[in-house]
């Protein structure tokens, strides 16, 4: 298999999503910015709220969640009950059942486990962010890895399956994880359990109103528009216009986030670089060890490289959205949330072209060599 040219990766973005850590950053210096300008606005914010978060964020929340999960295939999760229908009529293709089980096992039992063991070691005396970096880490990827996945020229149709899955995932096992991690094994290894005090249900009516309102939406507007207008003109007309308000919203929502959290970033920058480092090492380990894991169990190219992003990448929408509601938006479990997005995204560009060179290492399906990289 040919490699494709580091300098086509980029192109192959749009150009709000080929300089999104520009935004991001961007975004972060207006919200500092007008955290200092314009006093009071922190009281302004938090007057109206919806469950607990004022209401301008939890409308960037969820309007940034919407359009990514309007782009998930779900009728894709019929493959998970009958995986021929995706596994037949291409020679050489890797079942997608095979992915299944080390998807779920990476994703819902490696992934939480490890960035709990992260923070920990990197933060022990630092528990709001902690606590946060635990959030991330128990809120695994939904439709937004999808884009990370096609640059690296991983299978799309089974990127779709993992996400749908995850999706459906988050909103069952989300809740019982987070008073797992936050509360129980703490407890059991003797660890400071003061600023863990979490109930499940905190973290469910969040997961439930920040995931299942956007999913419900996201679900339905595929079903209506698909139903309405067909597929193809979904695809190729609808969700173009509908993708960059995923990006609008969640730079509105850092505007507003970092406006709260300006005196803590300005005042501790050393505690920013703090929770940096354990998520730059969970997002290298994760990823490698799931490529890895890929290569073992016999899956070619296109689905290890599908597999690792999928591990590897957070929804960190969600976890910013759990972090505000049961903590509050100038809590620094938010500031760990919001840290994220400026940390994962450039990393797993950066991952991209690993996983390009990392190909010669596999042997290409001949079938499947010939249809050239995904397209975003």
């Amino acid at each position: 298999m040919s490699a494709v040219p580091e300098t086509a990766v980029a192109g192959r973005l749009s150009f709000l999503d080929r300089y999104l850590a520009v935004w991001i950053l961007a975004a972060m210096a207006l919200g500092l910015g007008l955290g200092r300008v314009v006093p009071g606005l922190g009281d302004a914010l938090a007057e109206v709220t919806v469950t607990g978060v004022s209401l301008p964020i939890a409308l960037g929340l969820l309007v940034m969640m919407y359009p990514v999960l309007a782009k998930v295939r779900y009728d894709r999760l019929d493959t998970v009950t009958r995986p021929r229908a995706l596994d037949s009529g291409r020679a050489g293709e890797t079942p997608i059942r095979r992915m299944l089980l080390p998807s779920l096992l990476l994703n819902w039992l490696v992934a939480p486990a490890l960035m709990f063991a992260l923070a920990w070691l990197f933060l022990p005396d630092l528990p709001e962010y902690r606590t946060g970096l635990i959030i991330v880490g128990l809120a695994r990827c939904i439709a937004m890895v999808i884009i990370w996945n096609d640059l690296a020229c991983g299978d799309r149709e089974a990127a779709a399956v993992l996400v749908a899955l995850n999706s459906v995932f988050q909103v069952i096992a989300f809740s019982a994880l987070g008073w797992f991690y936050l509360s129980v094994l703490p407890g059991w290894l003797g660890l400071e359990q003061s600023a863990l005090d979490v109930s499940v249900w905190e973290i469910a009516r969040s997961v439930l109103i920040f995931l299942g309102i956007p999913l419900a939406a996201g679900y339905f507007t595929r079903r209506i528009g698909e139903k309405a207008k067909g597929r193809s003109w979904y695809e190729a007309k609808l969700l173009p216009r509908l993708g960059p308000f995923a990006l609008y919203g969640l730079l509105f929502t850092i505007v507003i986030l970092f406006a709260l959290q300006g005196g803590a970033i300005t005042s501790q920058p050393l505690d920013v670089a703090r929770i940096a480092l354990p998520l730059l090492v969970y997002f290298a380990l994760m990823w490698a060890g799931s490529m890895a894991l890929g290569r073992s169990v016999g899956l070619d190219y296109p689905r290890a490289a599908t597999l690792a992003f999928t591990a590897a990448g957070n929804n960190f929408e969600l976890a910013i959205a759990v972090a505000i509601a049961t903590f509050g938006a100038s809590s620094g479990q938010a500031l760990a949330g919001v840290v994220g997005p400026l940390i994962e995204v450039p990393v797993l560009i950066g991952l991209v072209y690993v996983a390009l060179y990392a190909r010669r290492f596999f042997t290409a399906p001949a079938p499947l060599a010939e249809e050239g990289p995904a397209r975003v």
